[in-house]
């Protein structure tokens, strides 16, 4: 943890490049879920995000110095461990700007996704207010398996809890402006914790064991994301139903959200569910609609989290983001 001293001293932005229309708001509020999320931070009309780096951790912040149309963005360095401080900030910057490409969706191209969801009548005004939203991922494998098993048949308010207890608790923490900002924790801290106090963070005991057995799978090579990326989906769910405590929901929400595999919905997803129907208001069957978006279902499973989190006021729809973001 750092001392307010411990800024980076480094040029104040670095540029990111993704393809028009992109929604950054949007894009982080889907990826975060709920706003009390302790990792994944929207502050500020900007990204902010504790990343880990060769010798220890960096905060960094991503900004839309240009428009949804028109997108300029940019990060920057805002604080930074100690030891992380002596390292190579060209190479330092390259890194964290292929970590933020990844998780916000930077090199996937918007047009079929826009063109799916049009397709379907009931999603179009939907389609429109989310304009530029990329499906996001989570930054790796074990952090992946953090945001699936603590929401196992409980609210996203009561995994997002859980989660925030375990960040707290285990993961390393960088200080800027008198406020900690959180990394997750990486596999060596969960695979070594007692279950009691995993417990005591609000996991079942079977979500406990299941957790930490997978992290020292994880923290052993024995399990890696290139097993799973480099099979064909059918084959990784398979693979993933294997593991202590996954289940089928389990299984296609990690291909989902961890590897961006667009061809998976998580069967039985009530909250999914709940939003497109909020959306669609009821109009056909629920599984024929998945059938019909094919290889790109998975965004539905964004378009529907995203609708709910408009009607909550926590995105602004394309169009009506402030002024000072449109040219």
């Amino acid at each position: 943890m750092n001392s307010g001293r411990d800024r980076i001293i480094v040029p104040p932005r670095r540029r990111l490049v993704t393809r028009a229309p992109f929604h950054l708001q949007a894009t982080v509020r889907v990826l975060q879920r709920r706003p009390v999320n302790r990792v994944e931070v929207w502050d500020d009309d900007r990204y902010v995000r504790v990343l880990p780096v060769e010798k220890g951790h960096v905060l960094a912040a991503v900004t839309n110095r240009g428009s949804l149309d028109r997108p300029d963005l940019c990060f920057s360095f805002l604080a930074a461990s100690p030891r992380a401080l002596r390292r190579e900030t060209a190479g330092r910057s390259r890194q964290v700007a292929e970590r933020l490409g990844a998780i916000l969706g930077l090199d996937v191209d918007p047009t079929p996704l826009r063109r799916a969801a049009l397709s379907e009548p009931g999603l179009r005004e939907a389609a429109n207010a989310l304009r530029g939203m990329r499906p996001p991922r989570f930054a790796g494998l074990f952090e992946t398996f953090l945001n699936v098993i603590p929401f196992q048949q409980l609210s996203l308010d009561a995994g997002i809890a859980i989660i925030g207890r375990l960040v707290e608790r285990f993961g390393p923490a960088v200080e800027y402006r008198g406020h900690l900002f959180y990394a997750p924790p990486d596999s060596s801290a969960i695979a070594g914790a007692r279950p009691s106090a995993l417990r005591a963070c609000g996991l079942s005991a079977r979500k406990a064991d299941a957790l930490r057995a997978i992290a020292r799978a994880i923290a052993s090579g024995t399990l890696d994301a290139g097993q799973i990326a480099g099979l064909p989906t059918d084959a990784a769910l398979r693979r993933l139903v294997e593991l202590p405590g996954i289940g089928p929901w389990s299984a296609a929400l990690v291909l989902l959200r961890g590897f961006r595999r667009l061809d998976v919905f998580p069967p039985g997803d009530v909250g999914a569910r709940r939003g497109l129907d909020a959306l669609l208001h009821g109009k056909g069957t629920f599984d024929d609609r998945v059938r019909r978006f094919g290889e790109l279902r998975g965004y539905l499973y964004f378009l529907g989290l995203g609708g709910s989190l408009l009607r909550m006021g926590l995105i602004d729809a394309a169009g009506k983001e402030p002024a000072r973001f449109r040219r």
